[in-house]
């Protein structure tokens, strides 16, 4: 059966971050990097004021080292005051995103390879910028689950 990632344009606007950063290689980041900061990021939740979307894990990634990545695992906040220890934020302008869902049981790289096929069917460009895709996850979803849910936006310029 082939896989659907039916994709549409949303505009977010400017937002605030605070949580966890990473760096590394996608060697690292396959062998669980990103997935035990994400697990960090729901232990510690409750340490940061002002969060906007509790239920919403933001894993916002730029591929900015040379067979790697920063990878911001966070959630959106209203106002930045009093970061944890360990913690960092991060800012993003208003942007338009391609935007899907990965629904359990599909492939991820499928996913992508779908999402990245529609932005160039309709002549958008990706947006060079502090981030190159980010996900929204469940904040409940075991970061370690090898058939996770979450949203793919990949940020474009029209």
């Amino acid at each position: 059966m082939e896989q659907k990632n039916e994709a549409v344009l949303v505009t977010k606007e400017a937002f605030k971050a605070v949580g966890f950063k990473w760096a590394g290689t996608f060697a690292e980041a396959g062998a669980g990097g990103i997935r035990a900061v994400q697990a960090n990021m729901q232990n510690r939740l409750k340490e940061i004021k002002h969060v906007l979307h509790p239920e919403t894990l933001l894993g916002l990634s730029n591929h900015n080292i040379e067979d790697g990545f920063t990878h911001y695992a966070v959630v959106e906040v209203s106002n930045i005051e009093d970061i944890p220890d360990g913690m960092t934020t991060i800012s993003l302008p208003t942007l338009t995103y391609a935007k899907c869902d990965h629904q359990k049981g599909q492939n991820i790289e499928t996913s992508y390879h779908n999402i990245s096929a529609w932005i160039e069917e309709q002549g958008y460009k990706l947006h060079k910028g502090d981030v190159t895709h980010f996900e929204e996850y469940p904040m409940h979803q075991d970061p370690y689950s090898n058939d996770p849910e979450f949203v793919i936006m990949i940020p474009i310029e029209k």
